[in-house]
């Protein structure tokens, strides 16, 4: 009984030894990391996937390449690997954007107007001539206004990371030179899913057609519609300009690009990975906002040098495209999303 007593003794301290040793094994570990912080800890691996629908070229892919995929991966510690995805190779913005909610995809790099489809008054950024300047949107969409939009996406589950431009829109043709609404008559115009974008343009006596963008080059060179309406950027980089023969710099709708991050993910994260994700997001927005802003002002030339006939508004001439939109569509979005949200982003006007 003695010998049993003693071998069942030696077979306890044995298992006792190999848990203490194997639970040094991993706490030895840890303490090399500490100046890590929650990121390292344990070698946590993410991969956070980005959809967009822009070509390479295009300064809200170079942003995600150079600032945001660099930054976040170094930072990281090479923990967090960032997979881009453009000109729509995951689907259209719509179809990222459900894949978001559903926790099939991690991050979109998009456009505004499809964002209207969950969350009704983000309609308001595509509202005609409610932006004068390109200082007035940003000023607007990183205070109370953007702030407020922001908090209305955050309660369907998405957080907006930044907001990165697209630019004032101009409009294009294969039919004929557009300086006054009259010249739009009768012309099938591509526009964005955006009830006023469609109001307004039906207003101006153009035959609005929505359709997403992945689908856009491929309809203007079958001439299922006659033009469409993008900033300078988009024109050239995908390659619009090829394929139209009129171009009107109308500068009558301005366009966002957030940065957006499906909620339970960013939320399921570290507080040290959320803050290199944020603080990435940061820094790309700022560097692709700059870029663009320069490709939308110099390649205009290109356009005109591929040998579309250009023809640039004056003040005088937007006019009646102005009236146009605050006698028609902006009662509209005054009824249907309240006028305070209007007066809100057009306070930033200078």
């Amino acid at each position: 009984m003695k010998r049993k007593s003693v071998s069942l003794l030696l077979a306890a301290v044995l298992i006792l030894t190999m848990v203490f040793a194997a639970g040094c094994s991993r706490g030895g570990s840890s303490d090399a990391d500490a100046g890590s912080g929650d990121a390292a800890a344990g070698g946590e691996q993410v991969t956070i996937r980005v959809a967009h629908e822009v070509a390479e070229t295009h300064p809200s892919h170079i942003a995600l390449l150079d600032i945001f995929k660099k930054n976040v991966e170094e930072q990281s510690g090479g923990n967090i690997t960032v997979e881009i995805y453009a000109n729509g190779q995951l689907g259209t913005m719509t179809e990222n954007l459900e894949a978001m909610k559903i926790g099939d995809l991690e991050m979109v790099w998009g456009s505004d107007a499809p964002v209207a489809v969950t969350v009704p008054e983000w309609s308001l950024v595509g509202l005609p001539f409610l932006f004068t300047s390109v200082d007035a949107a940003h000023d607007a969409f990183d205070g109370d206004f953007g702030a407020k939009l922001d908090e209305l996406l955050d309660a369907a589950g998405i957080v907006n990371l930044g907001w990165g431009d697209v630019g004032f829109r101009n409009i294009t043709n294969s039919k004929q030179t557009i300086k006054t609404p009259e010249d739009l008559a009768g012309l099938k115009i591509r526009t964005m899913s955006n009830a006023l974008h469609k109001e307004y343009f039906t207003d101006l006596g153009a035959v609005p057609q929505e359709m997403q963008f992945s689908e856009l080059l491929t309809a203007l060179q079958q001439k299922q519609v006659d033009g469409q309406e993008n900033p300078t950027a988009m024109i050239w980089n995908n390659g619009i300009y090829e394929v139209q023969t009129y171009m009107t710099v109308s500068e009558h709708v301005w366009s966002a690009a957030p940065v957006l991050i499906a909620k339970p993910f960013l939320e399921g994260l570290s507080s040290e990975y959320q803050e290199i994700i944020k603080n990435a997001a940061a820094d790309a927005v700022a560097f692709q906002r700059e870029e663009l802003t320069k490709q939308n002002q110099d390649l205009l030339k290109n356009i005109e040098d591929a040998g579309l006939e250009v023809t640039v508004l004056t003040e005088a001439e937007k006019a009646p495209f102005q009236k146009i939109a605050q006698d028609g569509v902006w009662k509209t979005a005054a009824a249907t999303y309240g006028q305070e949200l209007i007066d809100l982003a057009a306070s930033y006007n200078k």
